[in-house]
């Protein structure tokens, strides 16, 4: 019996895949004479969460210690045995304790939510731009087989990057519950490690082993002491702690995303008790972003220390995992994709399921750092096209999470423009630019999005009426634009259909 191109015979194969061949246990859907009963799946599942043992005499993981609430444990570390062991790239087995973080004063709560906002929204970019490199068709060189698995990375990938986007909201209600605005803004990549702690280095990335291995060192679970992938090592320059005397705001050093966010949520508490909730919940609680827009759970209101707890726990679960069981997280995710990524290499030597495509900007990089330019006109007018829809969705995305007077309806109009966006915009635009060349400079390679924002201020436009208006205006000039693309490329013409139509939701309800 085979699941995909798996040979369920072959431990290698069966270990590779065993994410996927447990979600069709789970379902019914394997084997094909009949379900399993449920202690049988339940059997699979605890095989896969203790290291995935080849032989009965292999080492039984440790049982998992009793952890710190809300921490992972030592045992979640030395979980990762047999195969995925050897997948991995440990600087030690142990569990690495992390320091604290202060936050005496709101400015500092407000800072690293802000900080928490601008890594979740580089972290979304990174994925997004990973999928969109992926081939999508077994006319580019890949059998069925292998464009199957591809498409499977790709969707593990793309949902990762829509939690990320579930991840920023919940920042953003965070920030508007204690009286502050949300956060959008970020600086353009690629980001040296200077810009954040010294373990976190961002940069576009195609798929492949490098930019699976740095996505594992961004969401490994707290206390992990793993190498980022070769060539993206950071330096380490760690930043001193704050004083609690001191009342500005600035960076303080975190190693893990978990650990940045559990603390935050002492931050919560701490100053729940001593400022009282009702003096740190100023928020309005009409202002945040409503989950069911999105179909997003997680995403509730927050009004007081359980609420926002609630949220934070949402975000660490679903990238490291709840009280450190990575195994469904992001970093188990992610894991499972390089193990069966590496067996399929291992296959087929020399396999490309990437297209050409080399991570490139239109205009260099603020920081003054290297970078390769779009030097094909065609190319650059598409890049600078898709980055205008990015900054758009920002400009929206900025109306519902802080919306003022906006009716239940025009609420909803601004959702579904902002999906529309992402799905019928944004999407189709970076599959083309990843058939464009990047210019004579770089024979033979595509480019990719960008994800380039223009000025470094917030998206918000505060004047209902006006950003409706000045949104309708914005998406008219891209529907432009995208037609004069369309004369020579006939892929352009359902992103203009849907540039119009976004262009005239906006329009008619500018009221």
């Amino acid at each position: 019996m085979r699941f995909a191109f798996v040979d369920l015979w072959s431990y290698e194969d069966v270990s590779a895949n065993a994410a996927a061949i447990f979600e069709k246990l789970s379902t019914g859907a394997m084997p094909c004479d009949g379900a399993w009963p449920s202690e049988r799946v339940e059997l699979f599942r605890r095989w896969m969460d203790t290291g995935m043992r080849e032989t009965a005499s292999d080492p039984v993981p440790a049982a998992a210690a009793p952890a710190e609430p809300g921490r992972a444990s030592a045992a979640s570390v030395e979980a990762i045995e047999g195969r995925l062991s050897r997948v991995l790239d440990l600087r030690s087995e142990q569990y690495v304790r992390e320091r604290a973080i202060v936050i005496e004063h709101r400015s500092a709560l407000v800072y690293m939510l802000s900080e928490a906002a601008e890594l979740e929204h580089a972290l979304m970019c990174e994925y997004l731009f990973a999928a969109f490199s992926l081939k999508r068709s077994v006319d580019e060189g890949l059998t069925p087989e292998q464009l199957a698995a591809v498409e499977r990375w790709r969707s593990t990938i793309l949902g990762v990057a829509k939690q990320e986007m579930l991840h920023l909201a919940i920042a953003c209600n965070l920030l508007t519950s204690v009286g502050i605005g949300p956060h959008l803004s970020r600086p353009n990549l690629p980001q040296p490690a200077r810009h954040y702690p010294s373990g976190v280095r961002l940069e576009l990335l195609p798929f492949g082993e490098q930019a699976l291995r740095h996505f594992l060192f961004l969401e490994r679970p707290e206390g992990m002491d793993l190498n980022d992938a070769e060539g993206l090592a950071a330096m380490e320059n760690a930043v001193p702690v704050m004083g609690e005397e001191e009342i500005a705001p600035r960076l303080q050093e975190f190693r893990t995303v978990g650990h940045l966010y559990r603390s935050i949520e002492t931050g919560f508490r701490h100053l729940a008790e001593k400022m009282g909730e009702e003096n740190l919940f100023l928020g309005p609680v009409g202002s945040q972003t409503r989950g069911e827009l999105f179909g997003w759970k997680e995403l509730g209101p927050i009004s007081n220390t359980e609420d926002a707890a609630r949220a934070i726990e949402a975000i660490v679960e679903q990238g490291e995992g709840a009280r450190g069981d990575w195994r469904h997280a992001h970093f188990g995710r992610f894991l499972s994709v390089l193990n069966e990524y590496l067996h399929v290499r291992q296959n087929a030597p020399g396999l490309e399921v990437t297209r050409p495509v080399l991570p490139v900007l239109v205009r260099p990089p603020e920081t003054g750092g290297e970078a390769d330019l779009i030097t094909d006109p065609a190319t650059a007018r598409v890049a600078d096209l898709c980055n205008v829809a990015y900054e758009m969705l920002l400009h929206v995305f900025y109306r519902l999470m802080s919306h003022i007077d906006e009716s239940a309806d025009q609420i909803g109009i601004l959702a579904d423009v902002a999906v529309g966006l992402m799905t019928d915009v944004i999407g189709p635009l970076a599959d083309i630019l990843s058939t464009m060349p990047v210019g004579p400079e770089h024979p033979g390679r595509t480019a990719g999005v960008t994800f380039e924002l223009f000025y470094q201020p917030d998206y918000l436009l505060p004047h209902r009426k006006a950003a409706w208006l000045v949104g309708a205006e914005l998406l008219t000039d891209a529907a432009a634009t995208a037609q004069i693309e369309m004369r020579r490329d006939r892929r352009f013409e359902p992103i203009v259909t849907a540039l119009r139509s976004q262009a005239e939701a906006l329009r008619e309800n500018a009221v």
